[in-house]
Formats: structure tokens, C-alpha cells, sequence
């Protein structure tokens, strides 16, 4: 209890402080105790959902920051997560609104707060090219892991197996993912169609230019003799974190409007949920989780790539959050177990790994 205390006090405290501030603002706001707890309870909801679909970020985070010197961690840890808060709770909707209305930030944010369904209609309007860029950017997450040759831990062998041969094939990961916009632009109204293709380009350019500035890193590191593990110690990691977490948050801010379009409760009840990632990163790092529980890593990546292909069907189909939480949860949750299996047959140490048939 005292291990886990320290991994999540500040999580609470900054729980505490949102929830009197969601207090405060449904008071001000409504004037009645039934009101006040209605958007209490809408922020806790909008947490639960926040951490159930983010699981598989912290899980992400943590293995590239494994990686990261204490520097950069401490840097992803405090400015991300102000990038993530800040940035992607609060600014990105009201971004989203001024560029689409043609607004000025104040009219946008009086917008928000005095006309909230005119606000969500405008976040709304904007989904397909979200679910296309945020979609590309999670699929190639998710290939990228699995499309790898040296890839050692197989948790579904067959199918991760069967993936790794195709790293001998430049560029397999960007085929498929091109085929897949191809195919689900062939769906949507011809003007969505442009949006979604050029949006899932983007997305897959911002993958790609995260991924050569790590290389560049890689190679001057080798030229100053540096050791390999600093291939992500820096800037490198630090920008490909941010996005990861960008492209994370696109779903939740999207489906936060399905319980509520009051900017101000949202921001709330999303930012609890970032913080307990924060925490959940912070924990799977330090206690070497991933280390321990081999599987989870494979897990989290499985979840990766349903939730950028969900993304991606998003812009036709709409599947509820719920669902992707469940999906994502259910992934981890089994290769968590099947960890836990393999450490009490063979022992947590280096015993080979026990893969699913």
C-alpha cells in the first residue's frame, strides 16, 4: 500500500483539487445540490473512461522511457504531461473550433462556455480527419513493433511470428496502412473521402519524421561512441512521446462529448485520467513491470492497433468508447495473465518464454 501511495498520491491530490473544483462549478453553475452532483458524476465517469482507454498508453510510454535517461524522463514526466493536460484537454477542442469557425481564441473559448452545443457540433464536424490521422499514427505504432525482425518475446506466436517475417520487406507496415485508407475512403461522401485520405497521410508523415529524427539521434550517438540505449534519451523520445499521447487523446476527447459538450467539465474529468497515466507510466517504469510481466508490452501493442484501426473505421462507424476500453482492457488483461502464468511455471528470471499457441 505504502509503494503504491507514492506512485499515486500526487494522482489523488490533483483528483481531490478537480473534483472541489467541479463542486465549485456546478454550484455556480446550476444552483441546486442535484445539479452540482449530475456534473460531479459526469467527471468521475469521464476519469474512468480517460484510464480505461489509456492503459495501453502508459504501457507504451513506459517502454520507450525505460530507455530514456532520467533527464528526459523527468522532462516527459513534467512538461508532457503538461502538453498532455493543458494541450490536448483544453486547447486542442478550442484549436479545433477556431479553425474550423474561423473564431479568435477568446470568441472560441466564450463560444465553449456560453453556446456549448455549437461547440460540439463544431468538435464534431472535425472527427473523420481526426480519426484519419490519429488512426494512421496508432496503426504504424502498433506494425511498427510487430513488423520487426529482432523482436525476441512472441506472445500470440503464430500470428507475431508470421508478422516479424515481413520485416524483410521494406516498408510493409506503410502498404498495408495505406491500403486500409484507401479502402475506408472508398466508404465516406467524396469531400470526407479527401479529408480522411489527406488527414491518414499526414498522420502517417508525422510517424515517419518522429522516426528519422530518431534515427539522425541514433547516428550521432554511435559517432560520439555513446551507447545504443540512448537511442530515445532525448529529443527524439521525448517528441515521439508527445505525440503518442496526442494521438491517444484523440479518441477521448472526441467520446467525452457523448456525456457531456461543457468544455469545463470535460477538461476536468479528462485531465483526472491523464494524471493516473502519468502515475501508471511512473510505476511500470520504476518497479521494471515490463521486465517482469513479458507479455505485457505485446499486450499493449495488440491494443495499439485495435484502437488505431477503430480510429480509422470511426470516420464511417460509429463504436462506442466503451467498446474500445473494453477491447483495449481485455488485450492487456490477458497477456498480464498469461505473464503470470509463464513467471509461476518457469520463474520471473530469463526462462524462454511461453507464447500462445
Amino acid at each position: 500500500m505504502a509503494t503504491l501511495l507514492r506512485f499515486y498520491k500526487f494522482s489523488f491530490l490533483f483528483t481531490l483539487f478537480c473534483l472541489g473544483l467541479a463542486v465549485w462549478y456546478g454550484w455556480a453553475s446550476t444552483g441546486s445540490v442535484g445539479g452540482t452532483l449530475s456534473l460531479l458524476w459526469i467527471v468521475v465517469v469521464l476519469a474512468v473512461l480517460e484510464i480505461s482507454l489509456s492503459f495501453d498508453n502508459a504501457v507504451v510510454n513506459a517502454s520507450v522511457l525505460k530507455d530514456m535517461d532520467d533527464v528526459w524522463q523527468r522532462r516527459f514526466l513534467t512538461w508532457g504531461i503538461a502538453f498532455a493536460v493543458f494541450g490536448m484537454r483544453i486547447v486542442f477542442p478550442l484549436a479545433i473550433v477556431a479553425i474550423a469557425a474561423g473564431l479568435g481564441p477568446i470568441e472560441t473559448i466564450n463560444l465553449s462556455l456560453n453556446d456549448p452545443a455549437e461547440y460540439e457540433r463544431l468538435v464534431s464536424s472535425a472527427h473523420v480527419g481526426i480519426a484519419g490521422f490519429g488512426g494512421a499514427f496508432l496503426a504504424m505504432v502498433g506494425l511498427k513493433f510487430f513488423f520487426d525482425a529482432d523482436k525476441e518475446v512472441h506472445w500470440i506466436r503464430k500470428v507475431e511470428e508470421f508478422l516479424a517475417k515481413f520485416a524483410a520487406l521494406p516498408a510493409a507496415e506503410i502498404a498495408l496502412l495505406l491500403l486500409a485508407l484507401w479502402g475506408i475512403s472508398t466508404l465516406l461522401p467524396d469531400e470526407e473521402a479527401l479529408t480522411f485520405l489527406i488527414a491518414g497521410i499526414l498522420g502517417l508523415v508525422t510517424f515517419i519524421a518522429v522516426e528519422g529524427i530518431n534515427a539522425l539521434l541514433e547516428l550521432h550517438e554511435e559517432k560520439q561512441k555513446l551507447a545504443g540505449a540512448a537511442v530515445r534519451s532525448g529529443l527524439g523520445g521525448f517528441l515521439y512521446l508527445n505525440v503518442l499521447d496526442a494521438s491517444f487523446s484523440f479518441d477521448g476527447v472526441i467520446g467525452a462529448f457523448a456525456l457531456s459538450n461543457n468544455m469545463v467539465v470535460i477538461a476536468l474529468g479528462l485531465s483526472i485520467g491523464a494524471m493516473f497515466v502519468r502515475s501508471m507510466t511512473i510505476h511500470l517504469v520504476k518497479k521494471g513491470t515490463l521486465a517482469q510481466y513479458q507479455f505485457l508490452e505485446n499486450g499493449a501493442f495488440w491494443a495499439i492497433i485495435v484502437l488505431g484501426a477503430i480510429m480509422l473505421l470511426s470516420a464511417k462507424i460509429h463504436i462506442p468508447e466503451t467498446i474500445t476500453g473494453l477491447i483495449g482492457a481485455i488485450l492487456i488483461g490477458l497477456s498480464l495473465w498469461w505473464s503470470v502464468r509463464h513467471n509461476r511455471r518457469h520463474g520471473v528470471s530469463s526462462s524462454p518464454a511461453v507464447p500462445i499457441e
